[in-house]
């Protein structure tokens, strides 16, 4: 049952038995976002985000949650609950809601607008059934009540959870900072609700983590406005900003500057200009028409008339800004004079691509803005001071730290502690762990249901593993040997010279003694053994594996992947 205006509250306190929290996802990483709330035959699940792949993960495209739990239990899950836009909240519905029975997901409008157009890029996608929200909706999904409040982000209409569950008020953040000081009522954060909430007694708060690390307080999007507004009015050509499609908030205030000193937007990325577009027609972002021009036109203007804003700030690959940088973009180089500003912070693991991407920028010319530099880049996370006094306002039972890596966890778990919050009320989980409350206690249980990585490959979903993955690091790490024998069926013995092909391994040509040598071996190896026995292709291509792998070591201290191939004539 959905609705929006209940005529008298809902009865929560009607059944016994245990609640359980089960993380399936987000607090081992940043990233991959999923939360299983579950009461007798009643499941909600909050949020459903992928990951992208670390280093020693060649070829994944991103990881989402394992749902295996689920399984079986497809009947029961009342709705997904999503608490904002971006891919590590949203990233994983595509592959997961098929498997889970389509469930209805609950969001704010915007955030199901882009939802809806990334399942679009899904042929047979499911149709998904899509319910809009915000910070007055009441649910009753089964056995629970569902609330929202809105919290400053840098997307719009971000949301935490408020859950009436029969054992008490479960509080979900979400991705959240405090922006006391906003003018803007779209991420204006819901203090007094929160503060009503807190006088009610909150069982549990499960509490963003991200920024746990960080010092103080998150810096406003208004204090962020005024240093971009120095950059915009004293740019003398050109200017190139680069930052994250999904920072909507951020693009408001660079286009409403562009605005007041009389430049014209240019926009280049698919999915910022899929975002501003939503935005635009959902009433979030609101700009002239004819500020925006196409890349063509910026021709009929001064330079220092034309702001370009550009995915590609963590120096991906194929982003905007890279191939602006490396002349590899259609209509867009970098001239002589340009002001490059990379609002956003580089994101861990990022650092040489960006380096590099920057070196390249100057090079051609252009002058580089970093957040280091200035402060051009507010993150959406709350720090320590701001977790603090979330913390005081909520006045949870128990605090459970999610989203982030377990050393964020720990940190938010001590800051907790510096303002007195008990630390035995304090559930640090590692990802399947359960959580399990009654109305008298509550446990971190050592169970654990599956939460392993599945990882998803191009048109594959859950088909790459462990051994999948070591096989493509060796690869990369060794390159490949290939070991190619033609041998009679009935004998086995070697017809003609075995032929060898190195990929990532040794250049062949500056190398002919180590080949003849290995092919040498080859020929011993099909020789010494009984000669009218008929060929083993098994037990030939394990040998000449294991004794070509331990001599290519010897000799150059390099383990490649040997692929003994056997032909049968």
């Amino acid at each position: 049952m959905y609705y929006t205006k209940p005529k008298r509250k809902p009865k929560t306190q009607t059944q016994t038995g245990k609640l359980r929290i089960i993380p399936l996802g987000g607090l081992e990483e940043v990233g991959r976002n999923m939360t299983v709330i579950e009461y007798g035959q009643h499941i909600l699940i909050i949020d459903m985000g992928l990951q992208f792949p670390e280093e020693d993960m060649p070829g994944i495209d991103y990881i989402i949650p394992n749902i295996a739990y689920l399984k079986g239990r497809e009947k029961n899950i009342r709705g997904v609950i999503i608490t904002h836009g971006h891919y590590d909240h949203i990233g994983g519905i595509p592959h997961l809601i098929p498997m889970l029975g389509n469930p209805p997901i609950f969001s704010s409008d915007i955030s199901l607008a882009i939802i809806n157009k990334r399942q679009e890029d899904y042929k047979n996608g499911t149709q998904l059934k899509l319910k809009t929200v915000n910070n007055k909706t009441i649910l009753r999904l089964g056995v629970f009540r569902v609330e929202f409040f809105k919290v400053s982000h840098n997307i719009p209409a971000s949301m935490g959870v408020i859950i009436y569950t029969p054992v008490g008020i479960i509080l979900h953040t979400g991705d959240f900072k405090l922006d006391l000081h906003t003018q803007d009522r779209a991420i204006r954060p819901d203090i007094e609700k929160l503060r009503n909430l807190g006088r009610q007694g909150v069982l549990a708060m499960l509490a963003d983590s991200t920024n746990a690390s960080q010092p103080g307080h998150q810096l406003t999007e208004t204090q962020i406005k005024r240093d971009l507004e120095t950059i915009v009015a004293n740019s003398p050509g050109r200017m190139i900003i680069a930052t994250f499609s999904s920072l909507l908030e951020r693009l408001q205030q660079i286009i409403e500057l562009a605005e007041k000193y009389h430049k014209k937007v240019v926009i280049e990325g698919y999915s910022m200009k899929t975002n501003v577009e939503i935005a635009k027609r959902l009433g979030y972002m609101k700009f002239e028409k004819t500020t925006m021009i196409s890349a063509k036109q910026m021709r009929g203007y001064p330079s220092n008339r034309i702001v370009i804003l550009c995915t590609g700030a963590q120096g991906e690959e194929n982003a905007v800004l890279m191939r602006i940088a490396n002349c590899e973009h259609r209509t867009l180089k970098v001239e002589e004079g340009d002001t490059v500003v990379f609002s956003s912070s580089v994101v861990p693991g990022n650092e040489r691509a960006v380096q590099r991407l920057t070196d390249s920028l100057y090079r051609e010319g252009a002058d580089v803005i970093n957040y280091t530099m200035v402060d051009i880049h507010a993150g959406g996370h709350a720090k320590q001071e701001d977790l603090k006094f979330a913390i005081k306002l909520v006045r949870p039972k128990y605090l459970i730290p999610i989203e982030g890596h377990h050393s964020f966890l720990r940190i938010h778990a001590k800051i907790a502690e510096s303002i007195g919050f008990p630390k035995k009320n304090i559930f640090v989980a590692d990802n399947g762990q359960i959580i399990e409350f009654t109305k008298n206690q509550a446990t971190l249980t050592n169970k654990k249901v599956p939460s392993s990585y599945v990882m998803v490959d191009g048109l594959g979903v859950g088909d790459v593993g462990n051994v999948v993955l070591r096989d493509r690091q060796m690869l990369a790490a060794d390159g490949m040997f290939v070991i190619i024998a033609t041998i009679e069926a009935k004998t086995g013995n070697l017809v003609g010279n075995p032929d060898i092909i190195s990929r990532g391994f040794i250049y062949m040509k500056d190398n002919r003694e180590l080949l003849d040598k290995v092919r040498e071996k080859v020929k011993r190896i099909l020789k010494d053994r009984e000669p009218k026995a008929s060929a083993n292709d098994a037990y030939i291509k394990n040998k000449v594996r294991d004794v070509i792998g331990q001599f290519l070591f010897s000799k150059t201290k390099r383990r490649p992947m040997v692929l003994p191939v056997v032909i049968e004539v």
